[in-house]
């Protein structure tokens, strides 16, 4: 009998790991899809992995009916524009940016007739003009919100309820998130609260000199600004230092205060790329982009790091503990 090369064999065990459904599917088409991001690891993070997770249960798994084509620009928003053009030569089917409105901005220049799906972390697709009707928003562009031009003020309520001697906080921003910082200042005023802005310009950030800085100005909180090149490694540094300066660190989603941030309050990160995977999935199948809403999810999620707020002395008010959705104590 004679033995199946080595690549037949490879393929023939991938086609029999997949689920029956998915290896009817992959004969019939095979998709690719373009993935433009700020930064390296981001499709490692969990909510990138909820992503490709969410489109394998839509029956679209890379590597099977599906290609994922990722490029980043290693944190330099510069680079955007070429790794777009990598993704234009490729002929993708779709093109998502996850993050930053210079990653949108990079692949609208791109492939006029490839539709996109977004995931808008640090800005609002409104207010910066992407879309004008989120409800049909016509040509070839949809997405998901992360609702940044509201929610900085609510993280600001929160620090003034569960910190009411709060006098002065430090802000944590980057030029993607200036309308967040002017959301925040607005805010800061109602609340009479001052902040201590501290602005990173380029890559890569200094946050030892920045939280070091924040103590010089004897903030009382170090308030950052949810931002695409705020991720892997990130995630740990910020909160580490943080708590050794002994400011309590507030954050825009929960994967934040898992790290080690004190508290925690936006969105469902994971299950905001999962949105934006059926809308991909809706796409693939011949739906058309600009006929598909803009989605803003309506639950917003609350967390604590108990183990945190121990080290640094923090009692949660009983206002704050009953709204808690995740009490994170590790």
């Amino acid at each position: 009998m004679r033995s199946l090369p080595r690549r037949a064999l490879i393929a023939l065990a991938a086609g029999l790991a997949m689920p029956r459904w998915v290896r009817g599917q992959a004969t019939q088409r095979f998709h690719r899809l373009g993935w433009l991001s700020a930064t390296e690891l981001q499709h490692r993070e969990p909510y990138g992995l909820a992503f490709v997770q969410r489109l394998r249960e839509l029956g679209f798994v890379n590597g099977a009916n599906l290609t994922i084509e990722y490029r980043h620009a290693a944190g330099t928003f510069e680079k955007l524009p070429s790794a777009a053009a990598e993704l234009a030569r490729l002929n993708v089917d779709i093109l998502f940016s996850a993050g930053p409105e210079a990653s949108l901005a990079a692949l609208q220049q791109i492939g006029a007739d490839k539709p996109i799906v977004f995931v808008a972390v640090d800005f609002d697709p409104i207010a910066t003009g992407h879309l004008v009707n989120p409800a049909r928003p016509g040509g070839r562009l949809t997405g998901v919100t992360a609702v940044q031009s509201l929610l900085p003020g609510k993280r600001l309520e929160l620090v003034k309820e569960l910190l009411p001697a709060t006098r002065k906080v430090a802000v944590l921003g980057n030029d993607q998130t200036t309308g967040q910082l002017a959301v925040a200042e607005e805010a800061a005023k109602r609340l009479a609260l001052e902040l201590h802005v501290i602005h990173f310009k380029r890559p890569p950030f200094d946050y030892e000199s920045a939280v070091a800085e924040a103590v010089r100005a004897k903030s009382e909180v170090l308030f950052v600004l949810g931002s695409a090149l705020f991720t892997l490694p990130t995630r740990r540094l910020i909160p580490e230092l943080a708590l050794k300066a002994r400011l309590p660190s507030v954050f825009h989603h929960a994967q934040w205060a898992e790290a080690g941030g004190l508290m925690s309050y936006g969105f469902n990160f994971p299950h905001l790329w999962r949105s934006a995977a059926d809308m991909v999935g809706k796409i693939l199948r011949g739906a058309k982009a600009g006929e598909i809403p803009m989605e803003q999810p309506t639950t917003y999620e609350l967390a604590i790091n108990a183990r945190t707020a121990k080290a640094l002395g923090i009692r949660i008010p009983e206002s704050i503990r009953v709204r808690v959705d995740r009490v994170i104590d590790h």
